[in-house]
C-alpha cells in the first residue's frame, strides 16, 4: 500500500469497512459502497460515532467529498 495515491486506496477499500472523518468532527463507519471523482463516498451499514460509541445507525449514506477530512481502513 505504499504510495498509493487517493483512488487507489478507495478502489481497494470498496465493500471493506471504513471509518470516515468529515470537517464538523463527525465520524462515520460504514462498507466503502461507491465513490466519484469528487470523493463523495456511499457508506452501507453505516453507523455515526462519537467518541467510538455508536450514536445511532443510518444504514445507507452518501458523504459529500468537500466534507470529507480522512477515510481510514
Amino acid at each position: 500500500m505504499a504510495n498509493e495515491r487517493p483512488f487507489d486506496f478507495l478502489n481497494e477499500a470498496t465493500s471493506k469497512p471504513v471509518l470516515v472523518r468529515l470537517k464538523d468532527n463527525k465520524e462515520f463507519r460504514g462498507k466503502l459502497m461507491a465513490f466519484d471523482v469528487h470523493m463523495n463516498v456511499v457508506l452501507e451499514d453505516a453507523e455515526e460515532l462519537e467518541d467510538d460509541k455508536v450514536l445511532k445507525k443510518i444504514g445507507t449514506v452518501l458523504l459529500r467529498g468537500d466534507n470529507i477530512v480522512f477515510v481510514s481502513p
